[in-house]
């Protein structure tokens, strides 16, 4: 009983805590500075949470050529750089992921 309880405690401060921006900028129009900046989240989020993923190996930081996750993260952000194809970028880098975790 007690995990259900926690469960919908959390659901309804998460429901709350959402509801609550968009009711408090629901009548107001967003500042020019801020919309500029909130194009930038989703890259810092993805970046926050990938890039532990990259250097860290086993709990310690890893810069090795046997870091498979590392190089095949270094292979994804040449491609998207280069293409700017997003399909492309994820592809390349799994398959990359994968043949570096099966050779090494």
């Amino acid at each position: 009983m007690t995990l259900w309880l926690s469960i919908l405690f959390a659901g309804a401060l998460t429901y709350t805590i959402r509801l609550s921006f968009i009711q408090l900028f629901a009548n107001r129009e967003i500042p020019a500075f801020v919309l500029k900046a909130l194009r930038f989240v989703p890259a810092a989020v993805l970046t926050a949470i990938i890039t532990p993923e990259l250097f860290i190996q086993d709990g310690d930081l890893s810069l090795h050529l046997a870091n498979g996750r590392l190089l095949a993260g270094l292979l994804a952000i040449l491609v998207a750089w280069r293409t700017r194809n997003v399909i492309l970028t994820i592809l390349v880098g799994m398959a990359a992921l994968w043949l570096l975790q099966w050779l090494i």
